[in-house]
């Protein structure tokens, strides 16, 4: 794809997609940590999916005992690391720190948990081994935050994990498709590879699907569980979304993510179609590419909008736009190329079940100018692989499991990650540390 805004140069392109949150530095780390009021019924730990127990790491960190603290938090959340940086923490941990109720600032727990876990990743300190050999042998589905935290569980029970994975890297989305001004990808491999050796067998480049397909892993192996995720982002369903120039979310934000942004394109006047989070990534990254102009464009009010209230404001800092209660229509092209998008004004109107709807104003069709439109709508089931799945029920497209041990419909079979409900990274850790308790009970029940 050519390239429409001029290019930054290189060195004001990292400057651009650093870290949003640096790191601290040991002397801020402890300063910060020192603010803790180590709250005896922690509300933070409530907070959080994966209940690290976070007083006791910020007092470690205070203490000046940065490996105790990180083993603190691995032994509940292998991902802490890619957690600190890219965790919603104003609406979990931090949000619910008892400094908000006294109008006073949230202790920065994110920042710190990033500080103790980079410096036992950095240092290739290893907190536990695997256990001795059980003789169960496991099959993994997909290398992203879910199939990476069950697999480092069942490694610490002895268990043989061998995880298969489509992309030529691990990590799912902490490397492929969040802001690299969140999650560096440097830093993602190297959660991959810090939890791989404990002694994971890590399949790159290997899809489940037809050969083998999960039927086949599940007589292969003593369980499978399914960490795939979703995949494309949904369509739009109108026309001119094959023109050049019209992309996907993930399609967009991917070349971000490689070295010296090798790829990375951007044009002159961006529109961002959707409301979420991953609208709000494409479309600060699309200004830290250089874009003149960028518009979110969606089809509700801002206070509609499911985006974090913190990605909302960052967007505006970055000089985002947004069209409220505007749907598209088409994409409008000159050349084969996008050059415009059709739209037409929404407005509020009462379903019949008396609850909040949308219907388009008569007459209020019109163009937007733009040479590039990002497609982030939210990503779509893997509806292919779970079809070829047989006797597996599903909640609509989602996976249906048992909360409590991710078992599914069918025997020797567990799921959690976005494929069951799409969340966090943390909600992901948290599944993937459910499958892994399921699975070792399913195992121990076999044995017994």
């Amino acid at each position: 794809m050519s390239e429409f805004a001029p290019r930054p140069s290189l060195q004001q392109l990292h400057e651009n997609f650093s870290d949003i949150a640096p790191a601290l530095t040991p002397n801020e780390a402890r300063a910060e940590a020192s603010r803790c009021l180590f709250c005896y019924d922690a509300p933070c730990i409530q907070a959080c999916p994966t209940k690290i127990n976070i007083p006791q790491f910020i007092q470690q960190i205070a203490n000046a005992d940065t490996l105790g603290a990180a083993k603190t938090i691995f032994a509940e959340n292998i991902l802490g690391g890619s957690c600190g940086r890219a965790c919603p923490t104003s609406v979990l941990c931090e949000g619910a720190c008892v400094y908000n109720a006294l109008n006073k600032k949230p202790i920065e727990i994110g920042r710190l948990q990033r500080f103790a876990t980079d410096v036992a990743i950095d240092q290739g300190v290893q907190f536990w081994k695997r256990g001795n050999p059980s003789g169960k042998r496991i099959a993994i589905v997909g290398a992203g935050p879910a199939g990476l935290s069950c697999a480092y569980e069942l490694a610490k029970g002895g268990h043989a994990v061998t995880v298969y994975e489509a992309a030529p890297k691990a990590g799912g989305l902490n490397t492929y498709g969040l802001a690299a001004y969140k999650i560096e990808t440097e830093f993602a491999l190297k959660e991959a590879a810090y939890i791989k050796a404990i002694g994971i067998d890590l399949r790159l480049n290997s899809p489940v699907g037809k050969d083998p397909s999960v039927t086949q892993l599940l007589n292969d192996y003593d369980a499978v569980f399914l960490a795939v995720g979703m995949g494309p982002t949904a369509a739009l369903s109108i026309p001119g979304e094959n023109l050049e120039g019209c992309l996907e979310a993930l399609e967009f934000i991917k070349p971000t993510r490689e070295p010296n942004f090798s790829g990375a394109s951007v044009g002159a006047n961006v529109l961002v179609i959707g409301g979420g989070n991953t609208a709000i990534d494409v479309a600060t990254a699309a200004k830290r590419l250089g874009a003149e102009n960028v518009t979110i464009v969606y089809r509700r009010t801002a206070a509609e909008m499911p985006a974090f209230e913190y990605e909302y404001e960052l967007a505006k800092a970055d000089g985002v736009a947004f069209r409220w209660l505007t749907a598209p229509l088409e994409v409008i092209g000159a050349a084969g190329r996008v050059s415009g998008l059709k739209c037409v004004r929404c407005e509020s109107a009462p379903n019949a079940h008396g609850k909040s709807g949308l219907r388009n104003v008569p007459n209020s069709e019109h163009i937007i100018p733009c040479d590039m439109v990002v497609k982030a709508l939210g990503q779509q089931p893997l509806r292919v692989l779970l079809a070829e799945i047989q006797g597996l029920e599903l909640n609509g497209d989602a996976v249906k499991v048992d909360p409590a041990t991710a078992t599914t419909s069918v025997p020797k079979l567990f799921a959690a990650g976005d494929c069951v409900a799409v969340g966090e990274v943390v909600d992901a850790v948290q599944g993937g540390k459910i499958a892994a308790r399921g699975i070792n009970h399913f195992l121990n029940s076999e044995r017994r």
